[in-house]
């Protein structure tokens, strides 16, 4: 097939529009004038559907989208848009949704051009309006360009086959039909004239034995067949995860207990997933800063203090919000910057000191006393550092440069630290992007505090989001790629929807498993917009990196002393300044200490250990869940024709499979005894109309079930998603 050479600027002319005002026609939108404020389309109102239809001069591969903009902010940007797109008006399916920044900047999109990674072509393109920047205020659009290719050698194989696709996709809804409604000459004909199979030989094998013989017992060893072969693998990983927490250790009642960690917040923590071991060192107590190290073994369940002092070990002196970083190759552990109170500062304490502690030697090494005069960071305390073990090179990011404490220093505008790379082997500091505090090119990297920073070991990229900028809470996400120096913004934070993506905050913690391209965060301070102020709770939260996808998979908002109380062997307390670490080959993440944040009590930290898993349902319970829907449709076929039979299958084989642990699971259990006598079921609209013919008495009930268990099979095996029915509209 055709591949896209190049993109390009695509001609298009406006065949139709919701309505516009006075001399805001839609034609305004083909130039591009950012100077003049009336070159705009401009709707008569916001009441929906609003909407510019625009027609390309030749059928297309339609890429991306560019909006220009009015030169300076205005309540008639679009805040939130979609796109939609098609062969023909009538028919057109979306592209994007979406918003533009309230400023003068144009911004590129890039649509949906891609169906079963088959690109596909457009004629027509509907841009759609949702909201305006201004509340109650029209919608402006200022200019539009379209890009992509309509090279007949590009759109012609394209559009063959987008149209065998169509009819492919249009036989198979006509073949899911007459199978559903019992019409089995019409669905014979149909697949023996077109050639075109409806699903996966194994689902028709499961339709067979379970819809047309109504045997039940083989319809559970196709399931289980199916299971143990990893066929429902894909569903049970698109499943949201349910946090299990677990305390490893009781919270400390006392201040003899030496054997373990005590009370901190701002330490740092790495973890050995081939050892298993966690290592934790430094912090502040409340009081003062620590440099007690420590080591916990996960099999063992045991922490070892590996030194009380480590400055007395020729290691870093007593430090907080410093950053550490275990090589799992060399297993070595790094460690740079920390903080300093402005009454302890002065030149030589203000040297950004890099130390590296050997594992099986049990011996601390200063790298260099200042990193800052080797091409490296200054002081900085609340950075980011990761390490790609694969190329021997740690990457810093981000932090606030420390100052001295004179009156001239203290009225300096704070600094903040850039981008650096350092090379193990060579001994090596190389700054990558230097702080670009207005951030207008795409490029820049504007550097921060309290930000999460992690290295997928995969992709080789890093990526970077959240943190704090003086009193600017930023919400951006963005990757670098240190072998091509590109930045790759995936959200400028302008978009955000509050309930779809984690709050804009500080101190949260980050890991990432590169196994399943996620990565993983658990909220520590976040600003409340509304309020205008800090709040600490507890929420977790993963983004799917293949899918471009944050999903919360736990809140709790509760900020009652009481209920934590209550709680406090259930989970953990809302926090910040705790650490997390994550063992991505059992994938578990531990979680140390930290601040409550509690008005009363400014200097108290925590010291409760605590261990997550992220669970989805196992195959097993899958499985389970199969088998109950499998013979509690048995059940109430017996129940039509022998209510004592039913009765004892129900007690025996039915209750075999139930979940007792599952309140609702239970519920529905004890109220199927309740349906011995009636025979009435709920159907689905597009199963309404099926009639049960004789010797198909169980049809429709029978179909029911089997649509339920192809949902859990790959979509590529199975019959298409939709009803005939559904494309006829009133």
């Amino acid at each position: 097939m055709a591949s896209i050479s190049e993109s390009y600027k695509l001609n298009y002319t406006i065949t139709k529009w919701s309505s516009f005002s006075a001399s805001y026609i839609p034609d305004n939108i083909l130039s591009n004038k950012p100077s003049d404020q009336s070159s705009r389309w401009s709707s008569e109102s916001n009441y929906p559907p609003q909407f510019l239809l625009l027609k390309l001069e030749r059928t297309a591969i339609v890429e991306s989208i560019i909006f220009g903009k009015y030169e300076k902010t205005h309540v008639c940007n679009l805040k939130k848009f979609k796109i939609y797109g098609g062969l023909n008006e009538d028919n057109m399916m979306e592209l994007l949704q979406s918003g533009l920044k309230n400023d003068h900047v144009n911004e590129t999109f890039q649509l949906k051009h891609k169906i079963e990674d088959h690109v596909f072509p457009c004629r027509y393109i509907k841009i759609v309006p949702i909201m305006s920047w201004g509340p109650s205020f029209n919608f402006s659009i200022w200019y539009v360009e379209l890009n992509g290719s309509d090279n007949p050698d590009v759109v012609q194989p394209c559009l063959m086959w987008y149209n065998q696709y169509r009819e492919r996709e249009a036989i198979r809804l006509c073949l899911k039909h007459f199978r559903q409604h019992n019409y089995s000459e019409a669905f014979e004909s149909l697949q023996k004239k077109t050639k075109i199979s409806l699903e996966d030989p194994l689902l028709t094998e499961l339709h067979n034995e379970l819809v047309l013989h109504g045997d039940f017992d083989r319809c559970e060893e196709i399931v289980e067949r199916s299971v143990n072969n990893g066929l429902f693998n894909h569903f049970i990983n698109q499943q949201d995860y349910q946090p299990r927490w677990t305390p490893i250790v009781p919270l400390h009642s006392g201040s003899g207990d030496e054997n373990r960690p005590g009370m901190r917040g701002g330490h740092q923590m790495s973890i050995d997933v081939e050892t298993e071991t966690i290592y934790m060192f430094g912090g502040w107590d409340g009081a003062q800063d620590l440099a007690d190290f420590w080591s916990y073994n996960v099999s063992l369940g045991q922490w070892t203090c590996i030194s009380r002092n480590t400055e007395d070990e020729g290691g870093p002196s007593a430090r907080s919000c410093h950053k550490m970083c275990l090589d799992p190759v060399r297993k070595q552990i790094f460690t740079l910057g920390r903080y300093l109170d402005s009454g302890m500062r002065n030149s030589q304490s203000l040297k950004s000191d890099f130390y590296v502690y050997d594992i099986p030697t049990n011996k601390w090494t200063l790298i260099c006393d200042d990193t800052g005069s080797e091409g490296g960071p200054k002081l900085i305390f609340d950075h980011q550092m990761c390490i790609d073990s694969r190329k021997s090179t740690l990457y810093v990011f981000g932090g606030r440069v420390l100052i001295g404490s004179t009156a001239e220093d203290r009225t300096q505008e704070p600094t903040f630290s850039g981008l650096f790379s350092y090379h193990i082997p060579t001994n090596t500091w190389k700054c990558l992007r230097s702080d670009s505090p207005n951030g207008n090119n795409p490029q820049d990297v504007k550097s921060r505090i309290g930000h999460s920073m992690l290295f997928h070991s995969g992709n080789h990229k890093l990526y970077i989001f959240a943190g704090q900028r003086s009193k600017e809470y930023l919400n951006d996400f963005f990757t670098y790629n240190p072998e091509s120096d590109e930045v790759q913004v995936i959200s400028d934070g302008h978009k955000k929807d509050g309930s779809h993506v984690p709050a804009a905050g500080f101190t949260q913690r980050a890991t990432i498993d590169p196994d399943t391209n996620e990565i993983h965060v658990l909220s520590g301070l976040s600003k409340d917009k509304e309020k205008r102020e800090e709040n600490v709770s507890n929420s977790f939260w993963v983004y799917d990196i293949v899918r471009n996808k944050w999903s919360c998979i736990y809140k709790n908002e509760n900020s009652s002393a009481q209920y934590w109380n209550k709680m406090q062997n259930v989970e953990p307390c809302p926090r910040f300044a705790h650490q997390l670490t994550y063992d991505y080959v059992h994938k578990v993440h531990y979680l140390f200490g930290g601040n409550p944040g509690k008005p009363n009590l400014p200097k108290m930290r925590l010291d409760d250990f605590w261990s997550l898993k992220l669970c989805r349902p196992t195959k097993e319970q899958l499985l389970r869940r199969c088998k109950y829907l499998i013979r509690k449709d048995k059940f109430q076929e017996i129940s039509a024709r022998n209510p004592l039979e039913a009765l004892t299958y129900l007690q025996r084989d039915l209750a075999a499979t139930v979940n007792h642990k599952d309140p609702a699971e239970t519920k529905e259990f004890q109220l199927l005894a309740s349906t011995l006598f009636s025979k009435t079921y709920d159907l689905p609209d597009h199963l309404s109309t099926v009639k049960n013919s004789d010797g198909f008495e169980h049809y429709t009930t029978r179909t029911l079930l089997f649509d339920t268990l192809v949902s859990y099979f790959p979509e590529d095996m199975a019959q298409p998603k939709g009803n005939l029915v559904d494309l006829i509209t009133f």
